[in-house]
């Protein structure tokens, strides 16, 4: 079981956000970025889930107000990424969109606009080695700091590349929500998928 944050860890980055009024009707609460600010990696969702009110500790960033908090997500990338080499000490984890869409749609294009400078801040304050988005939308948040766009995602599936405007190289994963499904498709076993996690980032230190 992967360790939940604490309360404490949560780096909060403004009292209140009204820039996506959508969102703001929506949550429960912002989920912020969470974990050591000094990490070697730094690992960037999509947007919170709604969340799960019954679930004991992992009721999701809408409710904890932390970002991957979650039963399902929350847990399974915190697991990869400890199974990759890189622990609760070694992980900041956040997300490209801070609150929760509502019916769980896909964030607009504007909304992730509108959260890109707080995404921006932590990579900043956190100087990780390795930026690690979780899906299309992650990715593409990042990407478009520079200009570019995600053209095939699952062919960018732990490829390293260099983000100009972040000074980060970035690796992208699968969501956690998919990395089931799509894993086979890649041909990887589970294993083989967090063994070239860790020879990935390897690779952007080198």
């Amino acid at each position: 079981m992967p360790e939940f944050p604490d309360l404490d860890e949560r780096n909060r980055q403004a009292a209140d956000c009204q820039r996506c009024p959508a969102l703001a009707e929506a949550r429960e609460c912002i989920s912020w970025g969470n974990g050591p600010l000094d990490a070697d990696v730094v690992v960037v969702g999509e947007a919170p889930a709604e969340g799960d009110p019954e679930a004991d500790h992992w009721q999701g960033g809408n409710l904890t107000g932390m970002a991957y908090t979650s039963r399902r997500s929350g847990r399974k990338v915190r697991a990869l990424l400890a199974d990759a080499g890189f622990g609760h000490e070694d992980c900041y984890y956040t997300n490209a969109v801070k609150c929760h869409p509502p019916a769980n749609r896909d964030p607009t294009d504007e909304e992730l606009a509108n959260c890109r400078p707080y995404l921006v801040a932590e990579v900043e304050t956190v100087a990780p080695k390795a930026v690690v988005p979780t899906g299309k939308h992650a990715t593409e948040t990042i990407l478009a700091l520079d200009g570019e766009r995600v053209d095939g995602f699952l062919d960018s599936v732990l490829t390293v590349r260099e983000s100009e405007a972040l000074g980060v190289p970035i690796v992208p994963l699968l969501h956690p929500s998919y990395q089931e499904v799509w894993l086979s498709r890649l041909g990887y076993e589970y294993d083989e998928y967090a063994t070239e996690l860790a020879a990935a980032v390897a690779r952007t230190v080198e």
